[in-house]
């Protein structure tokens, strides 16, 4: 599924180019050219829709994941990936069951920054790819990180996940030596600086994750 080459990551599709989530999104992406498209997962009302806050998932007209794996299951996307980022736990066993229908499970990283969700995703499906997501300082906090970068490492030793999706101005040659020797990959998000993305691709990061896609030209 995964190669070492950086890959090309369109956060939310291609939100500076269009609403993230959306399906104008995920074709703004391609259009420009991207090897993995990022959207927000969420239950609202009993169905699970893209959205980032709560307060999105409301919004009429949200987008339904079953709407967004058919588009993006269609010709058009062969050869790209999803990064699915599961913001809440409750709702793993509906997310495995749409991503099987469509076809998706192979093609798709669940990400999340609550490890449950993770540990159980793959307690319900141990084929699944997952990745630990970790965000700034406020972020890690509302977690309860205290040594973010020991827990984080140790859960890749024990295979609880795959990848680390880290904040950018997190990552640095350190922590990319630490997850490849323990056989994981990493990834950096949400990078909006041309210079940020060269520096990142020359470390050797395995994803960059961009809101304009436009700018790995």
């Amino acid at each position: 599924m995964f190669w070492d080459s950086c890959q090309r990551i369109g956060h939310g599709g291609a939100s500076a180019l269009a609403p993230a989530n959306t399906l104008a999104s995920f074709d703004a992406a391609l259009d420009v050219g991207i090897d993995m498209v990022e959207f927000d997962v969420r239950s609202c009302r009993g169905e699970l829709v893209l959205a980032h806050t709560l307060i999105d998932a409301r919004l009429p007209g949200r987008l339904r994941l079953k709407e967004a794996l058919d588009h993006l299951s269609s010709r058009r996307f062969d050869g790209v990936e999803l990064n699915v980022d599961l913001k809440r736990t409750g709702c793993e066993p509906a997310l495995l069951h749409t991503l099987r229908s469509a076809g998706m499970l192979e093609r798709t990283l669940i990400s999340s920054q609550v490890p449950e969700v993770l540990d159980r995703v793959r307690a319900l499906d141990p084929r699944a790819h997952v990745g630990i997501s970790i965000g700034g300082r406020v972020a890690r906090m509302s977690r309860r990180w205290q040594d973010w970068r020991a827990q984080v490492l140790h859960g890749l030793r024990e295979h609880r996940w795959d990848a680390v999706m880290a904040q950018h101005r997190l990552v640095d040659a350190g922590l990319l030596e630490e997850v490849v020797a323990r056989s994981g990959l990493l990834y950096a998000w949400t990078v909006n600086e041309r210079t940020a993305i060269e520096w990142l691709r020359r470390l050797g990061v395995h994803g960059i994750a961009t809101a304009d896609p436009r700018l790995f030209a």
